[in-house]
C-alpha cells in the first residue's frame, strides 16, 4: 500500500456535513406552510437536479411543476382517494416523468459516435434506461429540495394514463412519480421532537458483501 492510508480508513465516522438535511433528519411532511415557491427557485431546483449522474449522461427524466391551484385540479380525478387531500394542498405538485425518445438528445449531450443510432433501434434498452434513470432524477429532485430548505412528499397512487392524457399528449413524456414540494409548516415537529421512525431494515438484512 506504499504507507498509504487505505480510502476506506479515511472516511468519517460521524454524521457528514448535509446528511442531516438530507437522510437523518429530514422527514416527508405532513404539511406545508402557505408560503409560495417562486419560478426562481424551481429553476435552481433543476439547475441542481440536470448535475446528477446518469447512464451516458442520458438525462432522460423531465418535470412539470403544478404551481396554482387550477393546474392541480386537472389531475384531482386521476387521484387515488388518499393522496387528493395532500396533492392539493402543496404548493407545488411536481410531476416526475421521463422522455421514451431522450436518445434524440444524446448527439449533444454524448460526444460518442453512434449512441443516438443504439438507443433508437433498440425500444427495450431504450424504455428500460429511460425509467432507470428517470427514477433516479427523480430521487436527485428529492434530494436536493431537501438541501434548498423545502419538504419533499412522493407519491403515487394515481391514474398514470389519466395524468398522461390530461398533460403530456404533445410531449409524449411518460409519469412516474409524483412529489408534493413547498416549504416546511410552522407547525411540524422539530426534529427531536418528531414522532419516531416506521422501522427500516438493517444492513445484514438488506445488504451483501460479497
Amino acid at each position: 500500500m506504499d504507507g498509504q492510508t487505505p480510502a476506506s480508513e479515511t472516511l468519517p465516522c460521524g454524521p457528514v456535513p448535509g446528511a442531516e438535511a438530507l437522510f437523518t433528519q429530514a422527514r416527508t411532511p405532513r404539511s406545508f406552510s402557505p408560503r409560495p415557491v417562486g419560478e426562481d427557485v424551481l429553476r435552481h431546483l433543476y439547475d441542481l437536479v440536470k448535475l446528477g449522474p446518469t447512464s451516458g449522461n442520458c438525462s432522460p427524466g423531465r418535470f412539470v411543476f403544478l404551481t396554482t391551484r387550477d393546474a392541480r385540479e386537472r389531475i384531482r380525478p386521476a387521484l387515488s382517494p388518499g393522496n387528493v387531500a395532500r396533492a392539493m394542498a402543496a404548493p407545488v405538485l411536481a410531476v416526475v416523468c421521463h422522455d421514451p425518445l431522450f436518445f434524440e438528445a444524446l448527439p449533444r449531450l454524448n460526444p460518442q459516435e453512434g449512441l443516438r443510432d443504439w438507443f433508437a433501434a433498440d425500444v427495450g434498452l431504450s424504455d428500460e434506461t429511460a425509467f432507470r434513470n428517470g427514477t433516479l432524477e427523480g430521487a436527485y429532485l428529492i434530494m436536493a429540495a431537501r438541501m434548498l430548505g423545502l419538504s419533499a412528499m412522493p407519491m403515487s397512487g394515481f391514474d398514470s394514463f389519466m395524468v398522461e392524457d390530461t398533460l403530456l399528449n404533445a410531449t409524449g413524456w411518460r409519469v412516474n412519480f409524483l412529489v408534493g414540494l413547498g416549504y416546511p409548516a410552522e407547525n411540524e415537529p422539530a426534529p427531536d421532537h418528531a414522532e419516531p421512525r416506521a422501522p427500516r431494515l438493517d444492513f445484514g438484512e438488506a445488504c451483501l458483501c460479497l
